[in-house]
């Protein structure tokens, strides 16, 4: 046991393992609320910290998700989903946490909490039946994949803003608001693993080692009527067009690192983010190389995004300077990372990005200025709109 000061009802002795804090939440917390309670710090500690467990367990599931289905046939019991499963529970008790006690959220956060869950437990059943029905589904876009990407991101807002409305200023709630941002980032980015595995499938195929099981592509191939030869193998590897890559990639995950370094407020907030990110991805690579997984590509070139995001807010007009650079350095770090062939790897990698169209920079730098432009103006009305309710 160690003291704590609970700026509630005062100094009390609290446990220092989840367990222990868990009992005593629900001996004394435990009443019906409504959102804004005030909260003692370390329930707030507490709560968040389990939102951070849930999100991990979600990241390192999907993770492994991705790379399972480049080498086995879909199961529904598979490991990787039961790890996701597990921050899927983790996740339906928070909210019903925050729903029926009303701490450590506010009106807001909290609706986007509730709404964000209902549209990822709407999307699970869907995805499982569209399996059934259409049998693979490989291709990280699909509508029911969609919704679960959008339900984890409205979930995800929910508890930025609970946790930024919430938390008393210090390094503490930086460091908490930073990771989040990362979670977030992973999210939206997660369907542009499709060409990042794909690629280096394609690539094992082509020199004579596919990666995938032969049931899974004999099933593949099958779905479109074909033997398994090259163009199935295309259908099933990269049936993404190559012009998605660069726009999710460099605007859309810009968008997101610029709205991560607004609220953190930090000088290099964009680079952080984006390192963590990038960091992680670093991280699985081996691991899943050494369970014999498929492995991906790593987009790098994030951190320049990241770091362009950064700049462009230590000029006056950053929407200008942010579409510029963003797209600046975004497509010029990938294209310095596609010239670069992991050498040190021999035949075990090929490729270090997925293929892409590169006049799409066109139109990632006026979709960069036009939302980066939008942005304030919407906030305002957004900051008011909340004030007045």
């Amino acid at each position: 046991m160690t003291e704590a000061v609970d700026d509630v009802t005062g100094t009390i002795p609290v446990p220092r393992g989840p367990v222990g804090k868990t009992r005593l939440f629900f001996a004394t917390h435990w009443h019906r609320g409504a959102p804004g309670q005030p909260t003692p710090g370390w329930v707030l500690r507490f709560c968040y910290g389990m939102w951070l467990t849930a999100f991990a367990f979600k990241l390192v599931g999907s993770s492994w998700d991705m790379s399972w289905h480049f080498r086995w046939l879909r199961d529904d019991l598979a490991p990787p989903h039961l790890i996701n499963t597990v921050g899927t529970v983790i996740i339906v008790v928070l909210v019903a946490i925050h729903s029926y006690t009303g701490l450590g959220c506010d009106r807001l956060s909290l609706r986007l909490m509730q709404s964000g869950l209902v549209v990822f437990l709407v999307a699970a059943p869907l995805d499982v039946i569209n399996h059934r029905v259409n049998g693979l589904d490989l291709t990280a876009w699909s509508p029911s994949h969609l919704m679960l990407y959008l339900g984890t991101a409205i979930m995800q807002a929910g508890v930025l803003l609970g946790w930024l409305r919430t938390s008393p200023p210090g390094r503490f709630r930086t460091g908490v608001l930073l990771t989040l941002w990362a979670f977030f980032l992973e999210n939206t980015f997660f369907p542009n693993g499709q060409q990042e595995y794909g690629i280096l499938g394609l690539r094992a195929w082509e020199r004579g080692a596919p990666e995938a099981e032969p049931t899974l592509l004999s099933f593949a191939a099958g779905q479109i009527g074909h033997p398994v030869d090259g163009a199935a193998i295309l259908h099933f590897t990269m049936p993404i067009p190559p012009w998605v890559y660069p726009l999710w990639g460099i605007a859309v995950s810009g968008l997101v690192l610029a709205l991560a370094r607004r609220t953190a407020g930090l000088r290099w907030t964009g680079l952080a983010v984006a390192g963590g990110y990038v960091a992680y991805r670093c991280v699985m690579w081996p691991l899943l190389l050494g369970l014999g997984f498929p492995v991906s590509t790593v987009p790098f070139y994030l951190l320049a995004v990241g770091l362009a995001v950064d700049l462009a807010f230590l000029a006056r007009r950053p929407a200008v300077t942010g579409a510029v650079l963003v797209t600046a350095l975004g497509y010029g770090a990938f294209w310095l990372q596609a010239q670069l062939r992991p050498w040190l790897l021999g035949d075990a990698l090929t490729e270090s990005a997925p293929p892409i169209e590169y006049w799409t920079a066109a139109v990632a730098l006026v979709g960069v200025f036009a939302l980066w432009a939008g942005f304030e103006p919407a906030r305002r009305r957004w900051t008011a709109r909340v004030s007045a309710e």
